[in-house]
């Protein structure tokens, strides 16, 4: 019989489920699902990635030579009909799980540019080798850390009758550092054309170095590759007032790359005085504008060039490679120098949560973006990166490996692991569709955790290795 107690006990369940929040209700039917267990596998295989790729479709494996069916899968037995796989967006705000994974690659693919591996021979950490950063120039005053910014006898004031200087003491995570002391004073039209130019401006550089290299030892400069190649990884950051500056690996190679010994006079003497001789005169124009003139770039006078040795005397190549596989994963967003995401119209800008130094880069991109003469820099497409539209990682070619190497390596490491020249002579017929991305709020829920534990276990193992191989 239906009792009070009863009536009493389903109100009570019926105010615990509409205290879920709408994620939670969405997980519990997830989990109710029969095949809530294969899509968990899938999540998992995925490493909790926050916005897998939807695909629709099958892959037969074939005997070349008498066609016999080997291998055949078809995504018609999965959950909704479905496979999931990773997004590999290696923005740290965008997606956790598959940042982790690239940050991991990146750091495996500069480690092995350094020290070998990865089909890189291990000779190359005795080459010339250097970690070198260049920086934007000076656009105006702006507010630093520490006593950098306390106003001196000899700074006085700018022509809008601003101090040189704001008397505070500004720490390291103060909102104020980086912007500018007059705003009106601040050249953001060349803060934005620099940036607009920052990968020609790298180009330049590179080449000149060639030459400078050439020319020390009497080589005519269009025979340098027939004596030595210029290998090099570099990673773009943005730095507190929203200017690119450049981490770069620079190493010097034979001529046929990683396997070849550099020539006699390929000296890291050599190579030192040639990137700070080309950092500091390489220059790039812009086209002439009625509105702007004609504007010279070139790399600021800060320059930070450091020897990379095996003795102790310099950086650790490990912490370099750590280093740069740490800014790889970081967006506009996450350094509060833009948003990972595209500005649609005027209007977007004024609704992206930046500083007012960041907005009026956007504006300036805007505004400038509109002017026929600067057409070609697209800097309305790039508002939301305040111009810059280089790659956050480049390389040379002959560097080290590279990142569709080691995801084949993974691939391969996770699927059966070998024995590829015992099988048959193979033919593969895939046919794919894209049918969707991104989880539904309960899924998401799940694949956060996913990851959360993934990323806890490998903490966990790598602190573990660093116990035994200092017991060791």
């Amino acid at each position: 019989m239906y009792t009070q107690a009863d009536r009493r006990a389903v109100l009570d369940r019926a105010a615990r489920l509409r205290q879920l929040s709408e994620a939670d209700r969405d997980a519990i039917r997830l989990a109710q699902d029969p095949q809530f267990p294969r899509w968990l596998d899938q999540v998992a295989a995925t490493g909790g990635c926050a916005h897998p790729v939807h695909l629709s479709g099958s892959t037969t494996t074939l005997d070349a030579t008498t066609g016999e069916v080997l291998r055949h899968y078809d995504t018609r037995n999965e959950p909704g009909e479905r496979l999931l796989v990773r997004c590999r967006n290696r923005r740290a705000t965008v997606c956790p799980a598959c940042s982790r994974l690239h940050a991991g690659d990146t750091f495996h693919l500069v480690r092995a540019g350094l020290l070998g591996g990865k089909n890189v021979p291990a000779t190359v950490r005795h080459r010339p080798r250097l970690f070198m950063t260049l920086t934007a120039p000076s656009f105006g005053p702006v507010h630093r850390t520490g006593e950098q910014c306390r106003p001196r006898r000899d700074r006085g004031v700018c022509e809008h009758g601003r101090p040189l200087g704001c008397g505070a003491m500004h720490g390291s995570d103060d909102a104020a550092v980086g912007r500018p002391l007059c705003a009106e004073c601040y050249d953001y039209t060349g803060h934005v054309l620099w940036h607009a130019h920052a990968s020609k401006l790298w180009d330049r550089f590179v080449i000149d170095v060639r030459r400078r290299l050439a020319s020390s030892v009497g080589l005519v400069q269009s025979r340098f590759a027939e004596h030595a190649r210029l290998s090099f990884a570099r990673v773009a950051e943005y730095q507190k007032r929203a200017a690119v500056h450049v981490h770069t690996i620079v190493r010097l190679d034979g001529p046929a790359g990683p396997s070849d010994e550099p020539p006699a006079w390929g000296t890291v003497d050599r190579l030192t005085d040639a990137v700070r001789a080309s950092a500091h005169r390489v220059q790039v124009g812009t086209p002439y504008s009625p509105a702007v003139g004609e504007v010279v770039l070139r790399w600021g006078v800060q320059l930070d060039v450091r020897r990379l040795r095996l003795d102790g005397d310099g950086p650790d190549d490990d912490a370099v490679a750590a280093y740069v596989a740490k800014y790889v994963t970081k967006g506009a967003s996450e350094t509060g120098a833009g948003t990972d995401y595209p500005l649609s119209t005027w209007h977007d800008i004024g609704m992206v949560p930046v500083s007012e130094h960041v907005r009026t880069l956007m504006r300036t991109c805007w505004r400038l973006g509109g002017l026929p003469e600067y057409e070609h820099l697209r800097l309305r497409a790039w508002a939301h990166t305040l111009g810059y539209r280089g790659h956050i990682l480049t390389k040379s070619r002959a560097y080290s490996t590279t990142y569709a190497a080691l995801r084949a390596e993974r691939a391969h490491h996770m699927g059966h692991g070998g024995g590829e020249d015992d099988l048959p002579a193979q033919v593969t017929d895939r046919h794919w569709r894209y049918v969707g991305s991104g989880h539904t709020p309960g899924a998401a829920l799940i694949a956060a955790g996913i990851a959360d534990d993934l990323a806890e276990s490998r903490r966990l193992g790598v602190e573990a290795k660093q116990q035994g191989e200092w017991r060791l």
